[in-house]
């Protein structure tokens, strides 16, 4: 079987897809994957082909200094690379069995696998399947459960309606009619575990939470002065922000400083732009390190609230401190929070250290350890890449026969 992914976003995005293009590749198949040159490390570290998009979300995203431009800067990209993004992957998909289609690119791939007459497969790390359980991860607002399955339409429609014309012009170019509606009858696979959503009991059969997509770091080494500073104290405080950008560094950085105070920190700036020079001794910079070997040495992570990140703390059995910044991070601080592994929903573009050193005292209660670890347990148990990839073979199998 040949399988062609494409997603485009942060490093977050991809990682998952690696994860799960690389499970795909152990089991037999063949695997193409798409995405962000800046993102596609992993894929690589992995043995997944890989091939960049055109873009640059890391340079674009750099010059941003607020969220807004962010969000603004990445809908530009969308609208300004669909054509050329459907180009790139009809040529890479020519001779695919079946397209995995992702975040931002989620309308290129499924005009790609419309125009390649093969079938679509979502694959995707927020939950946006309607549902009655949870009002859609994409929007600020928090509805009564009676209102939350036409809001979850709405915001997909909204979603649809900001990338429309840019997403027809790339369909007349592969020889497709436009469409005035968006897709809504394809399966979709969630890299997310379903210890972290409510009863999503209404979701249809194709919508499937398959579990966390990582691959294990067996083969990683960690530098030797890394496991030094770790051993030589109490499990440390892991603080990192992810390819988050655009907010007001210095802020959440003093914030950080105030809240810690002596305690032992690992920190990662990741794409940041928070200053790492004149940090006290009690904070050890670090750079990309896999959370699965990380964490599980760590008290608690303190993070924005990504999926992947998120679901990385989760499985290592400990609780996390969640300044949330955009997109799905509110709801994912509010999962945490209501599984009692999380404090309060903070604000990263207002943070406090007052918020911040309460939200920390409580991560560090025995009874918020207890509950961390035994969703820890629950959830080191679940093998995200296994389910997809059954999903996956049965799914284009059964197409394959009704051919």
């Amino acid at each position: 079987m040949r399988l062609l992914i494409i997603t485009y976003g942060t490093e977050g995005d991809a990682r998952p897809l690696a994860a799960l293009g690389c499970a795909l590749m152990r089991a037999g198949h063949t695997v193409h994957l798409l995405g962000d040159a800046d993102t596609l490390d992993s894929a690589r570290a992995l043995g997944v082909p890989a091939t960049a998009l055109a873009g640059d979300i890391r340079g674009t995203l750099s010059r941003m200094r607020a969220m807004r431009q962010i969000e603004r800067a990445l809908i530009r990209i969308v609208n300004a690379r669909t054509p050329e993004w459907m180009q790139q992957a009809m040529a890479l998909g020519a001779d695919c069995d079946a397209v995995i289609v992702s975040g931002l690119t989620a309308f290129v791939g499924l005009s790609v696998a419309e125009a390649l007459g093969k079938p679509a497969i979502g694959a995707m790390m927020i939950p946006i399947s309607p549902t009655a359980a949870f009002t859609s991860p994409l929007s600020p607002l928090r509805l009564p459960r009676a209102l939350n399955r036409s809001w979850h339409a709405f915001v997909n429609h909204m979603v649809w309606r900001t990338f429309r014309a840019t997403t027809n012009r790339g369909r007349v170019a592969i020889g497709l009619p436009p469409r005035t509606a968006p897709w809504t009858t394809h399966p979709v696979l969630y890299g997310v575990s379903p210890a972290l959503l409510p009863d999503v009991a209404d979701w249809p059969e194709d919508a499937i939470a398959c579990g966390q997509w990582v691959t294990p770091s067996e083969d990683w080494t960690p530098p030797a002065t890394l496991v030094e500073w770790i051993e030589a104290g109490p499990p440390p405080i892991y603080a990192g922000f992810g390819s988050m950008s655009g907010f007001d560094a210095p802020r959440v950085r003093d914030a950080l400083l105030e809240a810690i105070g002596d305690r032992r920190v690992l920190f990662n700036p990741g794409w940041s732009g928070i200053e790492t020079t004149g940090l006290p001794e009690n904070i050890h910079v670090i750079g990309s390190v896999p959370h699965d070997w990380l964490l599980p040495r760590c008290a608690l992570a303190i993070h924005h609230g990504g999926s992947g990140t998120t679901h990385s703390a989760c499985r290592a059995g400990i609780p996390s401190v969640i300044l949330p910044f955009a997109g799905d991070q509110p709801f994912w601080a509010g999962r945490l929070r209501a599984l009692g592994i999380a404090d309060r929903v903070l604000s990263g573009r207002r943070p406090s250290a007052s918020g911040l050193r309460a939200a920390i005292v409580f991560a560090e209660h025995p009874e918020t350890r207890a509950r961390a670890a035994a969703l820890g347990a629950v959830m080191q148990a679940e093998d995200g890449c296994a389910v997809a990839v059954a999903w996956i073979e049965r799914f284009v199998a059964r197409g394959a026969r009704g051919m």
